[in-house]
């Protein structure tokens, strides 16, 4: 670490602390639930809790949309609890996006101590012989949208006595669903609604359930939750609990003397945010603050963790003990060991990947370490909420990573202090979402046609068709029916497939699992793979098999996997013709490969070799946003001819790397391509495109924002003190080409001629401005 961080620490904020606001205990609340919850410390509520518990009460769907640690449990616990104390018969099903959440919350109600509520979670770590007794005597069932899709509404006549007595379904941290996943998450929600009206007409009850969502801050949650659910929902965003004084740093580590990107590269580098996490980390722990550090992946929450335990067992033997990592693809009783150990003060540092990001409730957390920015405001906030919690002071660190986006907020506060958080992002009508859940909803029960307004109208009714013409679905005066006798094969994720088990050779024994999308990168042949600080390299990836073959090694090395890309356009959706400069969205198909992986040597991050990899190609149609420059307007800009490529490539790392700026992505959803003349554009082009099938609405918005989007990169590019690029401005982790050729200077220029060009943002133009397809 560099001294007493002055000269790391870029802005410094100070959050004042807020006192809370309560509000009476509702007249419809029960003794016992009253007593229950004052017995936990809770003598009355917060003021948005009752609001949003009396709303919800009243039979309107709701969203509480307010910060970290602001008891948004409560709210939804309130009306749901009270009526399964008022009415035996009724059900409440509690959706979370992590396992961690959904068991966290079975302790809370559990410890209640309710007579006749019967909570219980259902999820891939429920032992089969307790599955049965919860279908049919649970009363509180707390799942996650996957489970809810392959194992309940496949199975909904094993659930028929639970779906028809309803009444609340509760959707936490509904913020986290968003892109593809969300995507498939609000259709998941839409065949529930289904299930449930169709069970709740085989009984007595008259109408469906009642949902409540929770949610971080976050931009436009009402409009968010009816995309989510297909449903009028009433947003509560007034916080009225207390919060105590956070003292929030931006810091940018020091850049390493003498340190090269490359081997023949003279490029400066920054020491990296996971070493300087891991300093942090164990500077903390050493002193008795408890600490909790953000990882952007599993791989560098191994390293972070694995680093920081040296450090302290050089200090004073046996300190690193108390140091551990946190991510998916733990098995599940060692995920819930770390939160034990976490919550009795066993471990005073945790290095974890967002799993923990999500309403766990870790009590007694003294600051937060953020290594790298999390892609949106609302994660950042999320994140750094998790210290402090019940009113306490807290520190909150965001430390940059050697990245375009993470330079720019370090430089930039009033990006992170001054902007309201994003708006969710998500796309129901996605052909290739939409599809695929008719298809699971046929599966269930034949659609009608009075299903379609639920699944989306015109758009539903057009990808019936075409399902119907590819033979999935049959056409009956009754409605369309599923014609195979298996279930239709959806990932919620879009992940494609089964995860790959990570196992070692030697012994057998499974590590863990990585995603099909991340194996190419992640577990390919010469890979280093870390699990719980111990380095294992890859011998085989079979993904056939869906199984990498690993071996305990500890090189000296990290491995960086390459991978190239072709796109071609499909079609233009709507353009804008600004003279010289267009700015178009539409269908491309992305071909894609990872071709080699560098080994870089720990510490320096020098290039040691490229070797090459035979993997196979993989074929995307997703939406892209591109716009072209006329060779003319780029030599009145003073950009000679040999020097667009490398113009316009240092100009798609940037944008790419600031997308996340105006949208809510990371920059691994979406992927980009450069060329001086594209063939389908005969132009000079920068696309960027969706990573995922269909795409998932970053495109679009990165359109509708494209002066922001675009003035931003330009701002940041032509501020980086490096001479020719570097990390922190045009160069890329993932580049194809090995960031080669890139020009910083002419990429400004490139971006100067487009805003000067596009006057303003595209949602503002006039309609003769704006074309559509239609009109060409």
């Amino acid at each position: 670490m560099s001294g007493d961080g002055s000269e790391t620490i870029t802005h410094v904020r100070r959050l004042p602390a807020r006192p809370g606001a309560t509000a009476p205990w509702p007249d419809w609340v029960p003794e016992e639930l009253r007593a229950a919850f004052v017995a936990r410390g809770v003598p009355a509520p917060w003021r948005h809790q009752a609001r949003a518990a009396e709303l919800a009460r009243s039979g309107r769907h709701v969203i509480v949309a307010t910060g970290t640690g602001s008891g948004k449990s409560l709210a939804y616990l309130l009306p749901s609890l009270a009526t399964l104390l008022a009415d035996p018969r009724a059900t409440v099903l509690y959706l979370a996006p992590t396992k961690a959440l959904a068991a966290d919350q079975l302790r809370t109600v559990a410890g209640l101590g309710l007579d006749g509520v019967r909570p219980a979670c259902y999820d891939g770590d429920t032992p089969q012989s307790e599955r049965a007794w919860i279908r049919q005597h649970a009363r509180f069932v707390l799942t996650n949208p996957d489970m809810l899709h392959r194992g309940i509404l496949p199975r909904s006549a094993a659930w028929s006595n639970f779906l028809r007595h309803l009444s609340f379904v509760i959707v936490d941290e509904c913020h986290s669903y968003r892109g593809v996943f969300g995507s498939h998450v609000a259709h998941v929600l839409r065949r529930l609604r289904r299930q449930a009206e169709r069970h709740m007409r085989i009984g007595t009850a008259a109408a469906g359930p009642c949902f409540m969502l929770a949610s971080a801050t976050s931009g436009e949650p009402a409009q968010a939750a009816r995309q989510l659910t297909g449903l009028p929902v009433e947003a509560v965003t007034e916080d009225s609990a207390p919060r105590g004084a956070v003292t929030f740093a931006l810091w940018e580590p020091p850049l390493l003397p003498g340190a090269r990107a490359d081997a023949e590269d003279l490029t400066p580098v920054r020491r990296s945010a996971l070493r300087e996490g891991a300093d942090l980390l164990a500077d903390a722990v050493a002193t008795g603050v408890r600490t909790l550090t953000f990882v952007r992946s599993r791989r560098g929450a191994e390293v972070v963790a694995s680093t920081a335990r040296r450090a302290l067992d050089e200090v004073v033997p046996g300190l690193g003990a108390r140091v551990a990592a946190y991510r998916a693809g733990f098995l599940a009783e060692d995920r819930r060991a770390l939160e034990r150990a976490l919550a009795s003060g066993e471990l005073l540092g945790l290095a974890s990947t967002n799993a923990l990001e999500l309403g766990v409730d870790l009590v007694g957390l003294d600051a937060v370490l953020i290594c790298g920015y999390p892609g949106t405001r609302a994660s950042l906030w999320q994140q750094a909420g998790r210290a402090g919690r019940a009113g306490r002071e807290a520190l909150a660190v965001l430390i940059a990573r050697d990245d375009p986006l993470d330079t720019y907020l370090v430089h930039h506060p009033e990006a992170v202090f001054g902007r309201p958080v994003e708006a969710t992002v998500l796309d129901p009508t996605n052909p290739y979402v939409l599809g695929p859940q008719l298809c699971c909803a046929a599966a269930e029960g034949a659609l009608t046609p009075a299903d379609l307004e639920l699944f989306g109208g015109a758009a539903a009714k057009e990808v019936l068709a075409e399902l119907v013409e590819a033979g999935l679905l049959r056409r009956r005066p009754t409605g369309w029916y599923w014609t195979s006798a298996q279930r239709p094969e959806v990932d919620l994720r879009g992940e494609g497939g089964a995860p790959i088990s990570v196992v070692e050779a030697s012994t057998g024994r499974l590590l863990g699992t990585v995603d099909p999308g991340s194996s190419h990168f992640l577990v390919h042949s010469g890979a280093v793979y870390l699990h719980q600080g111990v380095s294992y390299v890859v011998d085989e990836l079979d993904l056939d098999g869906a199984c990498a073959l690993v071996h305990a090694e500890e090189p000296d090395w990290s491995t960086h996997a390459r991978e190239v890309t072709a796109l071609t356009v499909v079609s233009v959706r709507e353009y804008r013709d600004a003279g010289p400069v267009g700015l178009f969205i539409g269908e491309v198909d992305v071909t894609s490969q990872v071709v080699s992986y560098q080994r870089r040597r720990i510490g320096s991050g020098e290039v040691l070799d490229t070797r090459p990899l035979d993997l196979p190609a993989r074929q995307l149609r997703t939406v892209a946003v591109w716009f072209t420059v006329s060779p003319t307007a780029l030599a009145a800009a003073g950009i000679d001819a040999a020097d667009v490529p490398g113009a316009l490539h240092a100009a798609e790392h940037a944008a790419i790397g600031l997308l996340p700026l105006v949208a809510t992505c990371d920059r691994w959803d979406i992927g980009g391509l450069s060329t001086a003349a594209h063939p389908d554009t005969e132009a000079p082009t920068v696309f960027v495109y969706d990573g995922h099938p269909g795409g998932a609405g970053f495109a679009e918005r990165a359109y509708q924002a494209a002066r922001t989007w675009l003035g931003a990169t330009r701002d940041l590019i032509a501020s980086c003190g490096c001479e020719t690029g570097c990390p922190s401005c045009v160069q890329s982790p993932k580049c194809g080409n090995g960031n080669n050729p890139l020009g910083k200077a002419d990429a400004v220029r490139v971006l100067d001629v487009v805003l000067t060009n596009l006057p303003t943002e595209v949602t503002d133009l006039a309609d003769r401005d704006v074309r559509s397809t239609d009109e060409r």
